[in-house]
């Protein structure tokens, strides 16, 4: 039996791995995160399973478009073989293709599972605190640069 410290170390880099296979496209190892029938809630974009949550992220943020998604101070709580968690979220997105970027800010609500494989997310989501967008035209001086993760 592991240790509540090593639960929530545990579900601590589940988290992060999800934000990471997000933003770095990596879907085998993004639907490797969730149980099959997690939901998800993001700002009314709902989800009812995996599957569709998969679909949708895959098929909307594909090549073209970058994104940075940061999870920070999370509050986790243990009961058995359930927890849950809740993180400030910072994420950004660019699309250099349409001159768009959007940033914004957000509070994860977790729900997470022991299962024989480790932890899980079970049910996901978030709510705005603010959410800003603009032309990356509008922005005489900005310089934008792709790094080498996303030489696709």
């Amino acid at each position: 039996m592991t240790s509540l410290i090593e639960d929530i170390e545990a579900i601590k880099a589940l988290k992060y791995r999800y934000t990471r296979c997000l933003d770095l496209k990596l879907w085998d190892e993004f639907t490797d995160c969730m149980t099959p029938d997690c939901s998800a809630d993001y700002a009314g974009l709902v989800f009812a399973d995996r599957a569709a949550l998969v679909e949708y992220m895959s098929t909307n943020m594909g090549p073209g478009l970058i994104s940075m998604h940061h999870v920070h101070h999370p509050e986790i709580s243990v009961d058995g073989d359930v927890a849950t968690g809740i993180w400030y979220l910072e994420d950004k997105v660019i699309v250099p293709g349409f001159d768009f970027a959007l940033e914004g800010a957000a509070f994860y609500e977790d729900r997470y599972v022991r299962t024989p494989a480790g932890w899980k997310i079970a049910r996901t989501g978030y709510r705005r605190t603010y959410e800003a967008s603009w032309s990356l035209k509008d922005l005489a001086s900005y310089k934008f640069t792709v790094g080498t993760a996303y030489d696709a």
